[in-house]
């Protein structure tokens, strides 16, 4: 028992000894003067100097870093050290200049420190995608996308995805994908989408159309359109229906939509239908993972201008269709009923007012990739490829026919 006593007490002194010492300052030799001696004097804890050394019969006396200077450990400096770093072009002050450290700057958002320049980070281009974001210290790691994954944008920040998977979707891979395209699904159940929800013109069509619109639009130059169009031509009986039920900016809408269906195994169009196809995965990506609510679907359909689509409307609607449909099936609803009216830019229009609603920012973001896609070089390239060359020469053979 007196053992484990002894024992327990000479533990305790250790411990008590090695507190106090962690507790205790560090200690420096100084020279005195006055004595000729060697003396151990305390150190100066951080954000101090020293401002007297020790004697034989006094302690080392610290004082407070002025401003603009500071020390980060315990030291024997008889001054602190300057503040010295300084924030550059393009940085910003992420931690100030106190007592106890430097200050620190750091590039802005979406560069990064490379010497003493803050440069932008990388954006990889199609066919790469990011497989690790840049950092204010470092650039972005750009990465060539492996089989299965594409990547069709310049990005500092997208990583490759995956191929659409079109058996999994009940599609028919119809092109395959590559580092820089996606695969290209085509069957029946895009259309089977469409029909039972009711959807009249999808949003990629209605941008595909209006590539073809110009800015001043005539009857004549709808008549030489749709007498340029290959295939089967609409009979004059149909065009007058739709004359007598459209204006003249919607009759575009309604004519090639028409000559869409009475030609869907010609070439030309099965070309439009694949393009269309291909757009229309890529809106679904967009709005795919939103989960939009009734309650948002409300307050988004409310903030559209013109005529709006009916609370009654939006939850049978909300109701009848399934997954992504609502919002797809409502903006075609509020575009027929606003037939004159672009319904991307009207989107954007009510996009502005989300905000306050709390929407998330994920939904919003969706809404405004949508229709940045719809609207980008690489939906007029498309229509360049599938409509542009075959107008033009069918145009021009018409005019010389008439001529």
């Amino acid at each position: 028992m007196t053992k484990f006593l002894c024992c327990t007490l000479l533990l305790l002194d250790i411990s008590v000894k090695w507190t106090v010492q962690e507790t205790l300052p560090p200690k420096y030799l100084h020279y005195d003067p006055i004595t000729s001696r060697q003396l151990m004097c305390d150190q100066c804890p951080p954000g101090t100097y020293v401002k007297q050394h020790c004697t034989a019969s006094a302690k080392t006396e610290c004082a407070p870093c002025p401003d603009q200077s500071y020390a980060d450990e315990w030291n024997n400096n008889e001054r602190c050290h300057y503040c010295n770093v300084i924030c550059q072009e393009l940085q910003y002050e992420k931690i100030k200049c106190t007592s106890t450290r430097n200050r620190v700057c750091e590039c802005v958002e979406g560069r990064y420190l490379n010497l003493e320049f803050c440069l932008k980070h990388t954006a990889c281009p199609p066919g790469f995608g990011v497989v690790r974001k840049g950092t204010p210290e470092s650039d972005t790691v750009c990465e060539r996308c492996p089989e299965g994954y594409f990547s069709n944008d310049t990005s500092s920040e997208a990583a490759c995805q995956m191929h659409t998977n079109c058996s999994a979707l009940s599609l028919k891979l119809v092109q395959k994908g590559d580092s820089t395209h996606d695969n290209v699904c085509q069957g029946e159940d895009s259309d089977k989408l469409n029909q039972q929800c009711g959807i009249d013109v999808t949003l990629c069509e209605e941008a595909f159309f209006r590539f073809i619109v110009p800015k001043k639009l005539s009857s004549t130059w709808l008549n030489t359109l749709m007498d340029s169009l290959p295939g089967v031509r609409i009979s004059l009986e149909n065009r007058e229906i739709i004359k007598q039920k459209s204006s003249l900016q919607d009759q575009t809408f309604q004519l090639l939509k028409l000559w869409k269906e009475q030609n869907k195994g010609h070439g030309t169009v099965k070309n439009i239908v694949q393009g269309i196809d291909l757009c229309e995965n890529n809106v679904l990506k967009h709005i795919g993972h939103l989960n939009i609510t009734l309650e948002q679907l409300h307050i988004l359909m409310e903030n559209l201008p013109g005529k709006n689509v009916g609370r009654e409307e939006t939850e049978e609607i909300f109701r009848m269709c399934k997954s992504t449909e609502p919002i797809l099936k409502l903006l075609n609803l509020w575009r027929i009923k606003n037939k004159d009216q672009d319904t991307m830019k009207s989107l954007m229009f009510g996009l502005k007012y989300l905000k306050s609603y709390h929407f998330p920012k994920t939904t919003i973001q969706g809404f405004r990739k949508v229709v940045k896609f719809l609207h980008s070089l690489t939906m007029y390239k498309l229509y360049q490829k599938l409509f542009l060359e075959m107008l033009g020469n069918q145009i021009h053979l018409v005019k010389m026919r008439r001529g």
